[in-house]
């Protein structure tokens, strides 16, 4: 019998910083073989192509690379998922871990599933789920139910826009899901915070997850990596297999005595976790896409002023509802085109090298051919954010 190949997911709500982590662990990988499938809610893949340019543009044999643009991965109408995964079992010589970036509007459960199913579950084991936290937006109450009242800076619409409580809503409520099904939740962008911010952010995520086993600190968005892949957490069993347990009522014996707290008995308990069943069917029904969610690509063939494109994209967050903005521009002060990352109002436009701790190569960049910026946004409209983007830029995009 071959032994299954490990399956880490990696999940987080818009912006967490998932690539940027995963770019990290890539980085660190020491000998290991990675199969990494990177999923975007967009038609432009540029968080692949930012791993690509750390896994040195393909060059190293030791990195293959999946994109799924265009969708949530494994979800019902994703008919690339099992093929690839596949595809990647009839190359298990090869392959030692595979690592699965969900985009920051999936819930990790639909891969969880289909690892499960009978196409996959003979090949693949999972081996725990990441959730990666923005935590200043964590401690901002940006995730919070009803959070209405911070809407204005938070998803950048204005108080009197009667869609920021069904945004606010969708949020929160996907938050917590992520969180939910994942076993290690990953605080992300801490540099900046002190101790007792970080007790508190713990405390949140803790209330809102009880059952997640691991909390880490990812200081400079890097993550050891004997914290992050082979944690074996996870037996994947067939959707068929349902595990039952039932305390017993009498022993054999002189007195018949029974334990009086039968649950160490119970093999399907884990760290303290309740007994759950491994079967996700029941789950399904999270796998449905909120309609409400926007993605597009506006272009424009243009060169840009980096400040006023960037004073541009905050604008547009502050008046529409603009959760995610990424892409890559090119510059009429910089002879190379420049990585744009927005997430709300915060907006960076930055050289290669700047990006993360350990992106040293700009081969993405020098290939971009014209400007590209993918907006996400909860009833995002395409022809506003157009319009508002060339009047401020005093260029065309379309």
């Amino acid at each position: 019998m071959q032994t299954p190949i490990p399956v880490t997911i990696v999940t987080g709500f818009l912006g967490s910083g998932k690539t940027t982590l995963l770019s990290g662990l890539v980085k660190r990988r020491q000998r290991r073989r990675l199969a990494l499938l990177i999923n975007e809610f967009g038609e432009m893949a540029v968080d692949g192509a930012l791993i690509r340019d750390v896994a040195d543009d393909g060059a190293d044999a030791h990195i293959r690379i999946h994109d799924f643009a265009h969708g949530l991965i494994a979800y019902g109408n994703d008919a690339q998922f099992i093929p690839a995964m596949l595809k990647i079992a009839e190359r298990r010589a090869s392959v030692d871990h595979v690592l699965i970036e969900t985009s920051g509007l999936a819930l990790p459960t639909a891969v969880m599933a289909l690892l499960q199913g009978p196409e996959l579950v003979a090949a693949f084991v999972l081996d725990a789920t990441l959730a990666v936290v923005d935590t200043p937006l964590l401690l901002d109450d940006a995730f919070e139910h009803g959070a209405d009242q911070k809407a204005s800076t938070t998803i950048g619409a204005p108080h009197s826009d009667p869609s920021i409580e069904s945004a606010t809503a969708s949020i929160a409520k996907l938050f917590d899901q992520q969180l939910a099904y994942a076993d290690v939740v990953v605080l992300n962008k801490i540099d900046g915070l002190d101790e007792s911010a970080l007790l508190v952010a713990e405390n949140r995520v803790r209330a809102r997850a009880p059952n997640v086993r691991f909390l880490e600190l990812a200081f400079n968005a890097q993550l050891d990596v004997r914290l992050a892949l082979g944690l074996r957490l996870h037996q994947a069993k067939e959707l068929a297999h349902s595990h039952t347990y039932t305390p017993v009522d009498r022993l054999t014996g002189v007195d018949g005595a029974v334990l009086p707290y039968q649950n160490t008995l119970n093999g399907h308990v884990h760290s303290g976790m309740a007994a759950h069943s491994h079967g996700l069917a029941t789950h399904k029904h999270f796998h449905e896409q909120d309609p409400g969610w926007m993605s597009f690509t506006l272009r424009s063939a243009s060169e840009q002023s980096v400040d006023q494109l960037k004073s541009a994209v905050i604008t547009v967050s502050r008046i529409a509802p603009v959760l995610r903005c990424k892409g890559f521009i090119r510059s009429n002060q910089i002879g190379r085109a420049l990585l744009v990352q927005g997430v709300r109002t915060r907006v960076s436009i930055t050289e290669m090298a700047d990006v993360g701790a350990d992106i040293d190569n700009g081969n993405v960049l020098r290939s971009a051919p014209q400007s590209e910026l993918v907006f996400i946004g909860y009833h995002l409209r395409r022809s506003q954010v157009a319009t508002m983007l060339s009047e401020l830029t005093g260029t065309i995009w379309k």
